[in-house]
């Protein structure tokens, strides 16, 4: 008896954009037998069923495990559709593949111009599952779990009013490190240096490096610099019981208000996220070109005519 492969796709929510990679997973799954799970009608309406055989197409309900029993979750969008994806396979132990159509896409396997051959290595199998380290995050006050909830990127602790500075402890393994009034405080994964840690001044650590990452946002101290730790230990950013309220933000999707007081501990997650990985290409060549980061000296991109204009 022959295997019954499924897949569930999620795409982002801009139909316009989606509609037309969309279509075309659809139809070259149906076509290579594989079943699509997708969330809802409206993902089904935005397919369009004509391109799917109706026994290779299912509506699954968001409320249940959506990724459960699935070889992988397919991903059309940008990082935060592929973080969301996330939430849904992590649970299940299901990888994730994730395809471009955003801007830098940097957690995506693909860009867009290589759709047709990543359906391919996914109907041939022809890929591996990297998993990648996560946060777990608790947030209590006097002793009660105000919040309880995880990151793949970062978590961030700020302040819930543009007005207000928010005034915060850090603690490193049960020791004060520094405390200050900043915006914030990021603590993120190897995975999410180069995402919001990396936007707030943060350095870049490789995926197979196993730390933590403390990073205060404009920060008004003489230390404030970012932390690099080890994978065990434990960080707490404390909020000041005199000062403000703040907000816990994970991945940039999950929100939690925090009273004055809280404090919010962050730890290596006991479940990791599970990364699709097409091409076994080292992590440097990665980060070069979805940053565009320049490799040539200036004489060498001018003897090669890739830099033109006039100089005084």
């Amino acid at each position: 008896m022959t295997e019954q492969r499924e897949v569930l796709l999620v795409v982002h929510p801009d139909h316009d954009k989606t509609r037309s990679a969309a279509r075309q997973v659809a139809a070259c799954f149906s076509a290579a037998g594989i079943m699509l799970r997708v969330l809802d009608k409206e993902v089904m309406e935005l397919i369009n069923p004509d391109f799917c055989v109706d026994s290779l197409c299912s509506v699954v309900a968001t409320e249940d495990d959506p990724a459960a029993g699935t070889e992988l979750v397919f991903v059309l969008g940008g990082d935060g559709t592929l973080l969301r994806a996330a939430e849904l396979a992590r649970t299940a132990g299901v990888p994730v593949l994730g395809v471009n159509l955003g801007r830098v896409g940097f957690l995506a396997e693909a860009d867009s111009d290589a759709l047709v051959d990543t359906m391919q290595r996914v109907i041939e199998r022809r890929y591996q599952v990297e998993e990648r380290m996560t946060i777990d995050v608790t947030a209590t006050l006097d002793g009660e779990i105000v919040a309880e909830t995880w990151a793949l990127n970062e978590a961030s602790v700020e302040k819930s009013t543009r007005e207000r500075v928010l005034d915060a402890l850090i603690e490193v393994d049960g020791r004060p490190v520094s405390s200050f009034g900043c915006d914030g405080v990021l603590c993120a994964t190897p995975t999410g240096s180069t995402a919001y840690a990396f936007s707030a001044g943060g350095p870049i650590i490789w995926p197979d490096v196993e730390a933590l990452l403390v990073v205060p946002s404009n920060a008004h101290a003489m230390f404030s610099r970012p932390l690099v730790v080890s994978k065990n230990s434990v960080i707490t950013v404390g909020i000041d019981p005199d000062g403000s309220s703040a907000v816990l933000t994970c991945d940039g999707s999950r929100h939690f208000d925090l009273p004055k007081g809280t404090k919010v501990t962050v730890v290596c997650g006991r479940v990791p996220v599970r990364l699709v990985r097409l091409w076994n290409g080292p992590f440097t060549d990665r980060l070069v070109h979805k940053f565009g980061l320049p490799v040539k000296s200036w004489r060498e991109r001018q003897a090669s005519g890739e830099e033109n204009g006039d100089f005084a």
